[in-house]
C-alpha cells in the first residue's frame, strides 16, 4: 500500500477503496487510450465498455488518470467525459507525474504511469491494450519505452495483447528477459503482436487457466521477486488482422513519421492513427476488441488471485 507521501496525491474512488479493503478483485485500467489512443466518441464508448467487461467478469474496474492535482484511481462519469474530449491532456508516465500533478490539468496515464498508481493503491492486476517496448531503429534512436523499466521495478501483473505491432518485438522480449520480467501466455505459446495473434516469438510459459496464472504470479511476489509480470492474451481470432497487411501499414507510417520528424512519445499515437487510416478503420475495431478481451481476462485473473489469497491466509 502507499505511504503517506503517495496518499497525498492519490484520490481512490470509494468503490475501489472498499473492494481493496475487503480483499475483493480490482482491475486497473489506463487512461492514455482515452486521451491519446482513440478519437471521440469511440474513446469514451470504449472506456465504458471496458468497465462493463471487468464487472461482468467479477471484478471492480479502476480507471487511472491525472486531474486537478490528483492521481485518480477509479475515474467515473464526468471525469471520463473530460478526458475523452480534452484537447490539451498530457500523456503521463513516471517521469511526468510530479509536473502533471502540479500543473493541475488533465493527464492520461501510460502503462508505466498506471502501473505505478495501481501499485500505490494496492491493485495487483492491470489491463491494457499492448505494452510499449523497444522501437524499431532503437540502435540509433535509443527509443525504448519506460513501460519496460516499470515492469522491471513495479509488482503489477499487466494483461495485454503482447507488445504493439509497431515495435521491435524480438528486442522487447530480450529486454524483458534481461530485467527478469516473466512473460506468461494466457492460453498461448506464441507472444502476440497486438493486432495479430502471433509474432513468431515464444513466450516464457503458457498457462491454460486464470488459476494457473494466479499461482505463478502470487508465488513470484511471495518469494521476493519484485518485478511486474506480463500476461500475454492474444486478440480473439475473429478480430485479428493479417500480419503482412499490418506490417505494410506500419512501414508506410514509419516513413511518414521520419519525413515529418515525429519521434519520442508522439510516435506511437501518430503510428496508430496512420495505421487506422491506412486500414480503413479496421485497426481501430481490432484495438477495441483486444482491449475488451484483455479487460475480461484481467478480471478473471484478479478473481483467481483474490481467491488464492483468501485461501492462503
Amino acid at each position: 500500500m502507499a505511504g503517506e507521501a503517495h496518499q497525498d496525491v492519490l484520490a481512490i474512488a470509494e468503490e475501489v477503496r472498499a473492494a481493496l479493503a475487503d480483499g475483493r478483485p480490482v482491475v486497473a485500467l489506463e487512461s492514455s487510450v482515452i486521451t491519446h489512443g482513440m478519437p471521440y466518441p469511440d474513446n469514451v464508448t470504449t472506456a465504458r465498455a471496458l468497465q462493463r467487461r471487468v464487472r461482468e467478469n467479477g471484478a471492480v474496474p479502476a480507471i487511472v488518470a491525472v486531474a486537478d492535482g490528483k492521481l485518480h484511481v477509479g475515474a467515473e462519469g464526468a471525469l471520463i467525459e473530460r478526458l475523452a474530449t480534452a484537447t490539451e491532456a498530457e500523456k503521463v508516465s513516471r517521469r511526468d507525474l510530479a509536473g502533471a500533478l502540479l500543473a493541475r490539468g488533465l493527464g492520461g496515464t501510460t502503462v508505466a504511469g498506471t502501473m505505478l498508481a495501481a501499485h500505490w493503491a494496492g491493485i495487483a492486476v492491470f489491463a491494457t491494450g499492448g505494452i510499449g517496448g523497444v522501437h524499431r531503429g532503437a540502435a540509433e534512436t535509443f527509443d525504448i519505452s519506460a513501460d519496460l523499466i516499470e515492469l522491471a521495478r513495479t509488482p503489477v501483473a499487466v494483461v495485454c495483447a503482447g507488445a504493439k505491432s509497431i515495435l521491435d518485438i524480438g528486442k522487447t522480449l530480450e529486454f524483458l528477459e534481461t530485467r527478469g520480467v516473466p512473460v506468461l501466455g494466457y492460453r498461448t505459446e506464441d507472444f502476440p503482436a497486438f493486432f495479430t495473434r502471433t509474432s513468431g516469438h515464444a513466450i516464457n510459459r503458457n498457462c491454460d487457466s486464470a488459476e494457473a496464472l494466479a499461482a505463478i504470479i502470487d508465488l513470484h511476489w511471495r518469494i521476493g521477486l519484485a518485478s511486474g509480470i506480463v500476461v500475454a492474451n492474444p486478440i480473439p481470432q475473429e478480430d485479428a488482422l493479417v500480419p503482412a497487411e499490418v506490417e505494410g501499414w506500419i512501414a508506410a507510417g514509419l516513413r511518414e513519421a521520419k519525413a515529418a520528424g515525429i519521434a519520442g512519445k508522439a510516435l506511437t499515437p501518430f503510428l496508430l492513427e496512420r495505421v487506422n487510416g491506412l486500414s480503413g478503420g479496421r485497426s481501430l475495431a481490432a484495438n477495441v476488441a483486444l482491449l475488451q478481451s484483455n479487460a475480461g481476462a484481467a478480471a478473471e485473473l484478479a478473481v483467481a488471485l483474490a481467491r488464492l489469497r483468501r485461501i492462503s491466509t
